[in-house]
């Protein structure tokens, strides 16, 4: 009995004494704090850890915030852009703040796999652990981040899926998680509130469902990855897109014609395997369109005139460029238009024309001879046109 109450006795002094020197802190949030300390170091020329005296109250230390006397919001490292990070690994001890609102990681040299007790936190609402060498599977548990309405883990080193779980969190606003090595196809996302998922710079695949993606997406990037199928299945239904990048993928089929009136100022559909006329519903007043690299055909639509950068090289485009496209380059309102490597038989401009400074124009490599000589990218190659035998018609 008297082992007993001795432990009992040096408890109790250990936890007054804890209490005294944190100003009433929690003492699991003290005890957490000071795990996640010993296995995380400044990175050489940090000095992030030097208020974190535990002889003092943790709620003034750099980085931790607190309401009376739990931790709710925990910064670790200095803010600063170009500051350096910090190294080591994340204590599991984290998932003991159980009244974290909010954890961030500036980039560093943190390693390791994500602590499965984050999901634990059943009142985060933003998780940021970015730029750093975090590796293994995102934790499936953080399908239980019901509060959760931010999560960026990009360029990291995350293996696996993304977690069916995620895709159904119903407060997520922004997923965030590009640059990585991702894999296999993505869940649905039912979240009302999602304005922004960046997936970008991963080996995603499969095809994408007709509700895969909610109406309210203001940005979607997913450049870079293996997605396949038809896009004209879920990308009508994102008509407040103001960002839209699906470049370097395998999607087919054709371009939806709704995408070309999205208040978007760039739209990226290159080096894909989109098939088709493109055919707008109205002029476009995107300022840069890029389409190249697919397998689109017909003639060029001089709906797509008033693009100030117009990719449409490589592709199969037939049919001599519309007139309007000369007066709007001649004009300077047109800055760039690549019609290289394509299968069309005439532009109506006159040879020799100069075309006017700050303006780019490549005919090269179609069924005709280029009326202009102008410059074009080193990867058109030296061949002026094509062979006569791959052209359906030819005007030499």
């Amino acid at each position: 009995m008297n082992g007993m109450y001795d432990l009992g006795l040096i408890i109790f002094l250990i936890l007054h004494c804890l209490l005294r020197t944190s100003a009433m802190l929690n003492p699991v949030d003290f005890l957490a704090l000071q795990s996640i300390r010993k296995s995380l170091e400044d990175m050489p020329g940090s000095n992030y850890f030097s208020s974190w005296d535990f002889t003092s109250d943790p709620c003034n230390f750099a980085g931790v915030y607190c309401d009376g006397e739990r931790v709710v919001a925990l910064n670790l490292g200095d803010p600063r852009a170009g500051a350096p990070g910090l190294s080591g690994r994340l204590h599991p001890s984290i998932g003991r703040l159980t009244a974290l609102a909010e954890f961030t990681v500036v980039p560093g040299r943190i390693m390791g796999a994500l602590p499965e007790t984050l999901s634990q936190l059943k009142n985060l609402r933003f998780l940021a652990v970015s730029r750093n060498f975090i590796f293994h599977e995102i934790p499936a548990t953080f399908g239980e981040l019901r509060k959760l309405k931010t999560l960026d883990l990009s360029y990291n080193q995350l293996t696996g899926g993304v977690p069916w779980g995620i895709g159904g969190l119903p407060a997520l606003t922004n997923l965030i998680l590009c640059h990585n090595h991702l894999s296999g196809s993505i869940p649905p996302f039912l979240s009302k509130t999602l304005t922004r998922l960046d997936l970008k710079h991963n080996d995603l695949s499969g095809s994408i469902g007709p509700f895969s993606l909610p109406p309210s997406l203001q940005y979607l990037s997913l450049t870079s990855n293996r997605f396949s199928g038809y896009v004209d299945r879920f990308l009508p239904r994102l008509n407040r897109l103001n960002y839209l990048d699906l470049s370097m993928n395998q999607f087919t089929g054709p371009i939806p014609g709704s995408v070309f009136t999205f208040p978007i100022t760039n739209l990226q559909l290159e080096r894909n395997q989109f098939s088709g006329p493109v055919l707008p519903g109205r002029s476009v007043t995107i300022p840069t369109v890029d389409l190249s690299h697919n397998m689109l055909y017909g003639q060029v639509s001089p709906l797509l005139a008033t693009v100030q950068n117009l990719y449409l090289n490589n592709n199969r485009f037939t049919g001599s460029v519309p007139r309007v496209f000369v007066d709007r380059l001649m004009a300077g309102s047109i800055k760039l238009l690549y019609l290289q490597h394509n299968f069309l038989t005439g532009m109506p401009i006159k040879p020799g024309s100069a075309i006017p400074l700050g303006s780019s124009l490549c005919l090269q490599y179609n069924c005709m001879v280029p009326p202009v000589q102008s410059p074009c990218p080193s990867s058109s190659g030296t061949q002026k046109t094509r062979p006569a035998s791959q052209c359906i018609k030819w005007k030499g």
